[in-house]
């Protein structure tokens, strides 16, 4: 008999209570899709709009469809950090850096990403501004201390902390957001640090915002229930506490079983409609702290495989499809390395898999995710069922090899592997799998 982790398809008794509104229903072109998170900067050598554009058909031949864009508007030059500043800084929310390119560069990006059917969302900073922004001037828009100084957060000493208090900025700033709509046509918006904004605010903005763009697809940077950023505001949020698991486990520091122990509990978390973004790298993880390479060692296939199988949205930051092993400087000019390695093949091919099989896709629209029985505890295998469809996925997260088998009871029958090879499945399999390799069945 199947056991059911029961995956987003309950919430947590606590959040149920408080839910009085009408849950958000996503943009269709959300269910299927995997997202790309595109540094600017890094992602070619001229670093710029028109750089990028060239690299869209292949982004679309490597299966992308919703490209998230780190912010491009001009960068705050007092307390700048390095010699380029964080894209974080905003001087100008409704302008252009000019070291990417012109308004008119960045418009001819967007349309091209909508001739190839990509969507593109903009990296969206509410919680503070430059200091040397002009909202500065405005009294009561940002903290001061008692000397009258701006405030920042943490180190960022290239930022000044915004005063949601005060109406006319909340005003001001829904304009902003409305102006990347009305006059430049972008699909959405990743809001950074969403957690330290008021969650009213964010309810209220995308509230008006989605009266004229009910399609409109908003990842929120957080991963925190008690903020209700998903009920209303939020399409996506962060999958933090699992990505922290999966490194652990590649570390060896956890046992496998503690990765369907977060299933079982904190994945219950948030709203069943929230989208959970499953990643192993996002360009704070590699500059921060290390590529997926360095943090997960042999594992790093395996996890971005495992982001696939289970509920949510795959993300892939820029240079991951050419296994960019290179930590990448946040304030200064540093390309990607563009690696002719496996890793394209396989990120195309799990893009594919995505799309052509319902049973992953995201939440309502997707399967839950079931946990098969196997005798060995180095072995994660699940399966995705949804109708006639589904899609199993089993992993050694291991350093060694591992000879296991697997309870398939209910899952005999024909698959296809990824890789195209056709497989059988009988009652009871006895599979053996290298250090950290892994397979994905589809019987479709």
């Amino acid at each position: 008999m199947k056991k059911l982790i029961i995956l987003s398809l309950a919430v947590l008794s606590l959040t149920a209570c408080k839910q009085t509104v009408t849950p958000t229903i996503h943009t269709p072109w959300a269910y299927d899709a995997t997202i790309y998170e595109l540094n600017t900067r890094q992602f070619t050598p001229e670093g710029t709009f028109a750089a990028a554009e060239a690299e869209l058909p292949t982004l679309k031949a490597l299966g992308v469809d919703i490209i998230w864009i780190m912010p491009i508007q001009p960068i705050g030059e007092i307390t700048r950090k390095g010699s380029l500043g964080s894209y974080y800084s905003i001087k100008d929310y409704c302008a252009f850096n000019p070291e990417f390119g012109t308004r008119e560069d960045f418009v001819s990006l967007l349309n091209k990403a909508h001739e190839l059917d990509m969507y593109v969302i903009l990296d969206w900073v509410a919680n503070h501004t430059a200091p040397d922004s002009k909202w500065t001037e405005n009294e009561g828009w940002h903290y001061r201390d008692s000397l009258g100084n701006l405030m920042v957060q943490y180190d960022w000493t290239d930022i000044s902390k915004l005063n949601y208090n005060n109406q006319d900025m909340r005003e001001e700033m829904l304009k902003s957001m409305r102006w990347w709509l009305d006059s430049i046509g972008i699909d959405g918006f990743r809001c950074d640090v969403a957690m330290e904004v008021p969650t009213d605010f964010w309810n209220w903005a995308f509230a008006d915002l989605k009266k004229d763009y009910p399609g409109l697809f908003a990842l929120c940077e957080a991963e925190h229930p008690e903020n209700e950023l998903t009920i209303e505001a939020f399409d996506m949020y962060y999958g933090w506490t699992l990505h922290h698991l999966m490194n652990d486990v590649a570390q060896l520091k956890k046992p496998v079983d503690s990765l369907w122990a977060y299933f079982d509990g904190k994945a219950l978390e948030f709203p069943d409609y929230a989208i959970r973004m499953n990643f192993t790298s996002n360009h704070d993880e590699n500059s921060w702290n290390g590529t997926e390479f360095e943090r997960m060692g042999g594992a790093s296939d395996a996890m971005a495989a495992f982001t696939y199988v289970i509920p949510g949205m795959p993300l892939i930051y820029t240079g991951q499809e050419y296994a960019n092993n290179h930590r990448l400087e946040f304030f200064e000019k540093d390309c990607i390395e563009r690696n002719h390695t496996h890793h394209f093949m396989m990120y195309q091919d799990l893009n594919r898999l995505r799309k052509q099989n319902p049973a992953l896709w995201s939440n309502e629209l997707g399967a839950p995710l079931y946990r098969i029985e196997c005798d060995n505890p180095a072995i994660f295998a699940c399966a995705r069922v949804l109708n006639d469809n589904t899609v199993l996925g089993i992993f050694n997260f291991s350093d060694k090899e591992q000879t296991f088998t697997l309870q398939t009871a209910d899952y005999q029958g024909d698959y296809t592997c990824i890789c195209g090879m056709p497989v059988t499945l009988q009652e009871e399999d006895i599979i053996t799998l290298k250090p950290w390799e892994w397979l994905i069945y589809s019987n479709k």
